[in-house]
């Protein structure tokens, strides 16, 4: 396989890289402090084309290959992974199921303004009883003539007060994954509430909240696929999610391994450079052996993806094990800094807070191994 970056590869990486040292790096402690992402950023980002990556050219996107969309998550997973996930759920979980599964009117409708960051999207799939057992999720609609009526709750909900359409999965039939469908809900509409949720340990900047679904009717035409769908079309949304996932880990890692560098290599003690120390270049050895392991998972997970072969698996194992090397790194980047590291001037104690958060979404570091021993053995650990 071959790894090397094209030039349009390495130069997107740069144009991104300047970009976000300016835009967003420059920002991220204020707005941690804060805990809120200054939404201008928006279409900033919409107009350097983070929100069009992988969407075609004639639904408003910039086309380019899913390693470029990665390098794109990986960039903003160094400078704010707050940032990242406003991206990555928007167009990489709504947007890009909306391209493999909507209609033409739903596909002309949503993604040109998705593409440019004029319409941002929510993902709501996680329910207060249901995280990892979304399967068995409580949120119905009920088909009344040409309408579905939306009753329910979800939580955890990324841009979900911000987002002007978001991704519904209710229940439509019986129980089980067979019995969920999707709907494309506007969030202007009657009976859609939102409530931001404060004090997050990481992702502070991000929009994260709860939505109440009251009564909410929306038109037949508003359904993504068919009746029973709702949960296939779940799954095939994450596990490309979860290499997203995984390229923002590999960001948060750089991030580390460039921090500490900066940091070694300038810092005295006993009247030497820190970086001259062998435990501190141990633990800076095993950040940068854990960057390229992570990145080398992700990529040939994105590689899969573009060559239209199965990926699951892969995913599982880029996400499990580039989040799990994101805390690792975080940490040892902290210990590295000691006391320094423990304060907001300097950014690895972020990392740490963002990097833990990655363990969790779009299915835990468990989740993610039942999934790869099942592939292995054959055999569900699911009840």
């Amino acid at each position: 396989m071959d790894l090397t970056l094209t030039d349009d590869q390495r130069k997107f990486r740069e144009y991104a890289r300047d970009f976000l040292d300016n835009e967003v790096v420059a920002h991220r402690a204020d707005w941690d402090r804060a805990e809120s992402v200054d939404t201008a950023i928006i279409p900033k980002l919409g107009e350097i084309g983070f929100f069009g990556l992988t969407i075609p050219e004639e639904y408003g996107g910039l086309g380019g290959d899913y390693v470029t969309y990665c390098i794109g998550m990986e960039e903003l997973g160094r400078a704010d992974s707050a940032v990242r996930g406003i991206v990555s759920v928007s167009m990489g979980l709504v947007g890009k199921v909306i391209l493999s599964h909507g209609t033409e009117e739903q596909k002309q409708r949503w993604l040109p303004r998705i593409a440019t960051g004029e319409v941002l999207a929510c993902f709501g799939l996680t329910e207060p009883d249901t995280g990892s057992d979304a399967g068995n999720l409580k949120t119905r609609a009920v088909r009344e003539g040409d309408d579905y009526v939306l009753n329910g709750q979800k939580m955890f909900i990324t841009n979900a007060t911000w987002a002007d359409v978001c991704l519904v999965f209710a229940r439509t039939g019986g129980p089980g994954p067979k019995g969920v469908s999707a709907f494309l809900v506007p969030t202007d509409t009657p009976g859609f509430e939102t409530r931001e949720i404060k004090g997050k340990l990481g992702l502070r900047g991000q929009a994260t909240g709860e939505v109440y679904l009251t009564d909410v009717r929306v038109p037949a035409s508003a359904r993504l696929g068919e009746e029973g769908q709702g949960f296939s079309i779940a799954m095939h949304s994450l596990d490309k999610g979860r290499v997203s996932v995984g390229a923002g880990c590999v960001g948060i890692i750089l991030g580390c391994l460039e921090s500490v560098r900066d940091y070694t290599t300038q810092r005295q003690q006993f009247g030497r450079p820190l970086a001259s120390f062998q435990l501190i270049q141990d633990m800076i050895a095993d950040i940068s052996v854990e960057l390229d392991a992570a990145r080398l998972l992700v990529y040939r997970a994105a590689g899969l993806i573009e060559r239209g072969e199965p990926f699951g698996v892969e995913a599982s194992k880029a996400k499990y094990y580039a989040s799990e090397a994101a805390v690792r790194a975080a940490n040892s980047a902290i210990q590295i800094f000691g006391g320094y590291g423990y304060i907001d001037e300097y950014p690895v104690q972020k990392y740490l807070r963002d990097a833990r958060v990655m363990t969790l979404y779009e299915g835990t570091s468990q989740i993610q191994k039942l999934l790869i021993g099942r592939a292995e053995t054959g055999i569900s650990a699911f009840v």
